[in-house]
């Protein structure tokens, strides 16, 4: 089976990888392809890139900048002077990548900047692997009717909707009238339990220190604020036809119930296992079937006990916001997602405190809300969610104030 992968160089990326050679070292069966990885995209860690290219000989290659592909171009020549490779960058580059001939994408890109390229493959027929979750937050129904008109299975990589995926697939449940409710559950990050007023001056060092998983910088900020939860809420109603009432939030610090499924008749079945983002990736690589795993397995008289608890939303407003978002659907969303990532862009650069976050997420919905520059759109089309991401930026840009 051929793959590509956008974000080769980040974390979900390099543990698809690392997936990929533990399923070659094995003999090819029907639930162990073999798989070959013809096509990688990452930013401008062209270093590592290089490394990964030569390593599964990548005939397609992109890269954030031309002056990035030119860097690229040299470690390769300089390593192999025979090796060949398409090198593409920027937009056209991911496009280059989305669209390779393969079976299955693996969107492991960061932000609202997965949107087209992950269009662009479910447009040719192939298979998504989804661990973008900003693809379906800014524009799910686009994204999902695509799915369908095209015939493309999207295979969700986050811990959390694999759990779903995988408990609501592990009954014979045809119709979904049974579901009663989704239990999205989250770390809580590093600063459960505390104040909203204490969170004032936490530095970026502090908000990096997350308990359970190992992440970039973005999602990790986002799982400090309970962002990564609210951008989860909504990835979860598009990828299972659910609306916000059918999903609860619970904080489970141990990270061992990755998610649980309730149905009409009060059964729970719920996904566990021990915090290894391999899970997911290998499964939704080798779906329907299930390899074996190096992962360490489960021992739950050793963990000892589980805890969950209700989020706190007066502490960590973020996902108030995010609730709001998916309440009220239309280009909200994509609005809010793009507030987000520009916020926590200040923050990582020390430019902002971390409750500002909130703040300019709370500010740019409400002024999206009673705009007449970029009015609220219930069933916007792609060029209006796109237009309403821009707006978005470009609002936080010119008002300092926010």
């Amino acid at each position: 089976m051929k793959i590509a992968i956008l974000g080769s160089t980040g974390s979900i990326g390099t543990q698809t990888l690392q997936v990929v050679r533990e399923l070659n070292s094995r003999k090819k069966t029907n639930s162990n392809p073999h798989i070959e990885v013809a096509a990688l995209a990452a930013g401008s860690n062209v270093e590592v890139l290089a490394k990964q290219a030569l390593e599964f000989n990548v005939s397609i290659l992109s890269v954030k900048s031309s002056e990035d592909a030119v860097k690229l171009k040299d470690l390769l020549q300089d390593a192999k002077p025979d090796f060949k490779a398409e090198i593409y960058f920027g937009d056209e580059g991911l496009i280059k990548v989305a669209t390779a001939d393969v079976k299955m994408l693996v969107t492991a890109i960061v932000g609202m900047i997965g949107l087209k390229p992950t269009l662009a493959a479910i447009d040719k027929g192939i298979d998504i692997a989804l661990a973008n979750k900003e693809t379906l937050v800014v524009a799910g129904e686009i994204v999902m009717r695509a799915a369908k008109d095209n015939n493309v299975n999207i295979l969700p990589v986050d811990s959390e909707h694999s759990a779903i995926f995988q408990a609501l697939n592990g009954v014979n449940e045809r119709d979904r009238s049974a579901l009663k409710k989704i239990i999205l559950t989250a770390s809580g990050g590093p600063f459960r339990g505390r104040s909203y007023e204490s969170l004032e001056n936490v530095t970026l060092k502090e908000t990096m220190n997350h308990p359970t998983w190992n992440m970039g910088s973005k999602i990790t900020v986002d799982s400090a604020t309970l962002m990564n939860k609210g951008l989860e809420v909504i990835e979860a109603m598009h990828l299972f036809g659910v609306n916000t009432s059918q999903i609860e939030v619970v904080v489970h610090p141990q990270s061992i119930v990755h998610s649980a499924v309730m149905y009409n008749d009060g059964s729970v079945i719920a996904q566990m296992g021990n915090p290894d983002m391999k899970v997911p990736i290998q499964l939704a690589l080798t779906y329907p079937y299930r390899a074996e795993s190096n992962t360490k397995s489960l021992d739950l008289a050793e963990i000892g006990a589980l805890t969950f608890e209700r989020p706190d939303l007066k502490a960590f407003p973020c996902l108030a916001h995010a609730l709001k978002a998916a309440d009220t659907r239309g280009t909200l969303p994509a609005v809010m997602n793009a507030a987000n990532e520009v916020a926590v862009g200040l923050f990582i650069k020390n430019k902002i405190k971390f409750n500002d976050i909130q703040y300019i997420v709370n500010r740019v919905m409400d002024e999206h809300l009673n705009s007449s520059e970029c009015s609220f759109v219930l069933h916007p089309s792609l060029e209006e969610i796109l237009a309403a991401d821009k707006w978005a930026r470009n609002f936080i840009i010119n008002n300092q104030e926010v």
